[in-house]
């Protein structure tokens, strides 16, 4: 299939936030004010200036403490149910770039209330509205950079391999390797999620549930 596909592996996430930096940096994105909330977790969720967040999750594992990470953004779907349901009211408001990208464009301000069923339409609750224009806002792959034969600034960015980004073929040859080799270190437990479905494939080491809400899918 034509475009770009990311491959996400969880388990090499060192919750550094580079990548949350670089998206916030490429983008041109406001800082946002956060607080204390007993969580490494900063800001506590997406915004319209956040499209990009490192998740962290802890929990008892056999009386051990055990935290996860999950990066946390747009899976830019195959079959996109945000265009589906934007399409009902504003045509153009949802696009899909020739990269694969699902683009939220500055006509999503004119879905006025109806951008709440765009938004609830999406199955990993990712899409934000800005309060001050209307528009919906999340992670657009960096379709300027891949025009500019730059891989997105996310991918760029990690030191460590968790977030890669290629050809359909290339990143599923990646994420069944490394599915492998975490079958081996984490059991049965170890999983690619929707990798049928969407464009950001993840591999995670443990239940869906442990990582995060919207990665039971």
């Amino acid at each position: 299939m034509a475009g770009g596909f990311f491959f996400v592996d969880t388990p090499r996430c060192t919750a550094c936030r580079g990548c949350q930096v670089a998206c916030k940096a490429w983008h041109k994105l406001p800082g946002v004010k956060t607080r204390q909330w007993g969580s490494p977790q900063n800001p506590k969720d997406l915004g319209p200036d956040t499209y990009r967040l490192v998740r962290f999750r802890e929990y008892n594992q056999k009386d051990k403490a055990v935290r996860d990470y999950f990066s946390d953004a747009c899976r830019h779907c195959l079959d996109p149910p945000c265009k589906d349901a934007a399409d009902q009211y504003v045509k153009g408001a949802v696009v899909i770039d020739r990269s694969g990208a699902v683009i939220h464009t500055e006509k999503t301000a004119l879905l006025g209330e109806n951008a709440e069923e765009v938004m609830v339409a999406c199955p990993f609750n990712i899409p934000r509205k800005d309060p001050g224009t209307g528009i919906l806002r999340k992670c657009n792959m960096c379709f300027d950079r891949l025009k500019a034969g730059l891989e997105p600034s996310c991918a760029k960015a990690c030191p460590v391999g968790a977030i890669n980004f290629g050809s359909e073929k290339s990143v599923m040859a990646l994420a069944q390797s490394r599915l492998a080799t975490a079958k081996r270190l984490y059991g049965h437990t170890a999983q690619l999620l929707n990798a049928d479905e969407v464009r950001v494939i993840y591999l995670i080491a443990d239940e869906a549930e442990k990582y995060y809400e919207f990665a039971t899918y």
